[in-house]
């Protein structure tokens, strides 16, 4: 069959639009829990492929009626799992856009509107989080690619600096590289780490405090011979408390040894620099050699908008960009994004966190985040102010960790589980469980810039009305304060 006349496509793209209005208009009241009956979803969507063409409006009508039970309301005001915004509008808007226009934004000539949105959106954020100016920039799927860039680049400069071309030569023969992570680090930062031939279990692990911060002494203490390549990974906002680890005293320490290279995983924390209540949680950071966040996070823009930054930018391109392609030709002012990033062809990127940024303004950016850490402290308080119900981390950012006493006075934590369980299939709200230093909790990610203080206290209704009921059903109450 061929492709429907052009002459249809409006007609499909009208009903589309319609289609994802009515979702996103549907998200305040839309219970956040979704359909776990696998087998049903798999029936409804999985079948033989047609022989011949389907009409597209049919297609997408279709597809809609049948992954809606699947469909997580992920993108609304009380989903509080795994620290995932939702989607500005602006942001939105932008990514239909983007499909629109169907660039390929990795080479300049193939979208040079798509590369040099890009370049805005690098300075702004470069501006915004207080980094060295000049510093390369790449827009990536996300922060597991972020930290990716950041330490090819980090490889690439320590062992540069012993006379070793890792990108010529591999790893094969060259000087060993250490690698300290916190205890507390982040499975994305392992990943890369692992992509780029460290590995993930060779790392120098250094102890952290109770609310999940690397120890300065700590790792003073675990610096190896200077002698030796060093990268040293921190961490601005741990992903189970929130919290910071002291980047001026552990920066202090790294720089004793001569070409040591220090990253940050600011993946939803870095955002802390656009608020002066909250800047000083990063104090010291801007000292990095290195920074990866995300934006599908802190800034609520779709998916695929990882930032990765490096202050000195010619050891970012040197660690990502290809051999020169003799048959694309550049002014010396053009950007090829894909010397700044893992890939070639892609999607444009910057589109969405262009559209985001402008609509916000510097203001706006901050009251966002600064509304994430307010909301964040309101449902602690109100969780914490009930008897039975504690709250396990400082709230420093935007995360909260939760712990339930058991009725029988047996705490092996299957009763926090019970109540995060009961949660989660309420649908007023979701939100995950987690197991901080051996205890059980429920873990409230707030991070979507349409939560409000009324959906604060719905979600804290919610959750002790399933605390109670967890409680009854063990044969007891659980007392309000």
């Amino acid at each position: 069959m061929r492709p429907p006349p052009r002459r249809e496509t409006p007609a499909l793209l009208r009903r589309t639009a319609e289609l994802a209005i009515e979702y996103l208009a549907s998200l305040p009241e839309r219970p956040v829990r979704v359909d776990h009956d696998v087998a049903a979803i798999r029936s409804s969507l999985i079948g033989p492929l047609p022989e011949d063409g389907e009409d597209p409006l049919r297609v997408i009508e279709d597809l809609v009626a049948k992954a809606d039970r699947g469909i997580v309301a992920m993108a609304g005001p009380r989903y509080f799992g795994f620290v995932i915004g939702g989607s500005l509008p602006a942001a939105v808007a932008a990514d239909w856009m983007t499909s629109a226009w169907d660039q390929n934004a990795g080479i300049y000539v193939g979208g040079p509107g798509a590369s040099v949105v890009e370049e805005a959106v690098g300075g702004w954020l470069i501006d915004l989080f207080g980094l060295p100016a000049g510093s390369g920039f790449g827009l990536t799927t996300g922060c597991q690619m972020a930290n990716f860039a950041c330490l090819a680049a980090a490889r690439h400069a320590v062992l540069a600096r012993r006379g070793w071309s890792v990108e010529e030569r591999g790893l094969y023969g060259s000087p060993e590289i250490d690698v300290i992570v916190g205890d507390e680090a982040h499975a994305t930062l392992f990943t890369a780490l692992q992509y780029l031939g460290l590995g993930r279990d060779r790392v120098i692990r250094v102890e952290t405090d109770p609310q999940g911060r690397i120890r300065a002494d700590a790792l003073r203490a675990a610096l190896p011979d200077q002698d030796r390549p060093l990268i040293v990974c921190l961490q601005a906002g741990n992903v189970n408390t929130g919290a910071f680890d002291p980047f001026d005293p552990v920066i202090d320490a790294v720089r004793e040894r001569d070409g040591a290279w220090v990253h940050i995983d600011g993946a939803f924390g870095l955002w802390a620099a656009t608020s002066p209540d909250l800047r000083s949680l990063l104090a010291g950071a801007e000292r990095a050699d290195s920074w990866a966040t995300d934006g599908h996070k802190s800034l609520n823009v779709p998916y695929d908008a990882g930032f990765a930054f490096v202050a000195d930018p010619t050891q970012h391109a040197a660690a990502l960009a290809p051999p020169s392609a003799a048959y694309i030709e550049l002014g010396e002012s053009e950007r090829d994004e894909f010397q700044w990033v893992p890939e070639y062809s892609r999607r444009a990127r910057g589109f969405t966190s262009y559209a985001a940024l402008r609509s916000l303004g510097r203001s706006g950016v901050r009251e966002m985040v600064e509304q994430c850490c307010a909301v964040a402290r309101r449902i602690a308080e109100q969780l914490a102010a009930n008897e039975g119900v504690s709250v396990l981390n400082d709230v420093a950012f935007n995360q909260v960790l939760v712990h339930f006493d058991p009725p029988s006075g047996t705490d092996d934590g299957a009763f926090t589980r019970q109540v995060t369980r009961r949660v989660q299939e309420d649908g007023t709200c979701w939100l995950s469980g987690t197991t901080w230093h051996g205890t059980a909790a429920m873990r409230v990610s707030v991070s979507n810039w349409s939560t409000t203080a009324a959906d604060a206290d719905r979600t804290v209704e919610a959750i002790l009305r399933c605390a109670r009921e967890a409680a009854l059903a063990d044969g007891r109450a659980v007392s309000r304060g």
